[in-house]
């Protein structure tokens, strides 16, 4: 994720407390990296699968607002021309215009109520993953040896 949401909240399970997300640490989330909570020191990762497609699914609503704004200003315009041709009364025009800016409110309120979302995180072991023959290969490589 490249832009901050400020309502994703993490809940460490360890130390039960609820903290707000900061961006590089909703990066090493999307990407399975674990991170330290900031209060217990502990190593946290996101192991709901659930949540963490829910998290991902965020970034399909990068372009919301803008998408929005210039659909609803397609509306209003719509129909003050077709006002102005005389196909619609004014009532019409300012009844369209009210769905219009109503439609474009509730969808980005909708929005906004995705992004606020809080996650739980587990404490897991500091174990490295990685098998050790990948680090031998690395070090070879820095002292020159392969």
């Amino acid at each position: 994720m490249t832009a901050t949401t400020p309502g994703v909240k993490g809940h460490c399970a360890h130390c039960d407390i609820t903290f707000v997300l900061k961006p590089w640490q909703l990066n090493a989330i999307a990407i399975s990296e674990p991170f330290d909570c900031p209060y217990c020191h502990k190593v946290l990762l996101l192991n709901c699968p659930r949540q963490l497609r829910q998290l991902r699914s965020l970034d399909n609503l990068a372009l919301l607002r803008p998408s929005m704004l210039v659909l609803t200003c397609v509306a209003l315009l719509v129909a003050l021309v077709v006002e102005w041709v005389g196909l619609i009364s004014k009532v019409g025009q300012l009844n369209v215009s009210l769905v219009a800016i109503l439609i474009h409110f509730l969808t980005l309120r909708h929005a906004r109520h995705r992004h606020r979302m809080t996650l739980t995180l587990q404490a897991v072991n500091p174990v490295i993953e990685r098998p050790v023959e990948h680090f031998a290969g690395v070090a070879g490589t820095r002292f020159g040896q392969r």
